[in-house]
């Protein structure tokens, strides 16, 4: 009678194959975490440049022209942003720049609108 069972090429073959769906699994879940992480950055970063934008917009006064840093906290995390003032061609409107970096100083994100005099 002849032994019946796999071979040991095939057992290691079969080893192969599951380590390879593993190893590409854990780095799915890896991408799939440091996106979230992005995205939960950007988004509070989104909402301390709204934010400041929503309060130049309710001071009713028309912004002038130069910079002014300021800084804010959602999240549990702390930003710095900056908001910079420029002329447009016609002098009722401004544009306006906010951009907002992370703890580390990195760049996060940058919104742009035009304000008109009120």
């Amino acid at each position: 009678m002849k032994a019946r069972g796999f071979t040991l090429i095939e057992v290691l073959v079969a080893l192969v194959i599951v380590a390879i769906s593993l190893a590409a699994g854990v780095k799915a879940a890896g991408a799939l975490t440091a996106n979230a992480a992005r995205l939960r950055n950007v988004s509070a970063a989104q909402w301390c440049a709204e934010n400041q934008l929503t309060e130049l917009r309710l001071s009713k006064q028309f912004p002038g022209v130069g910079e002014a840093a300021f800084a804010c906290e959602q999240l549990g995390q702390s930003y710095s942003g900056k908001l910079l003032i420029k002329p447009t061609p016609n002098p009722n409107f401004r544009r306006v720049d906010a951009s907002v970096s992370d703890e580390d100083g990195l760049p996060q994100l940058t919104i742009t609108t035009v304000m008109g005099r009120y």
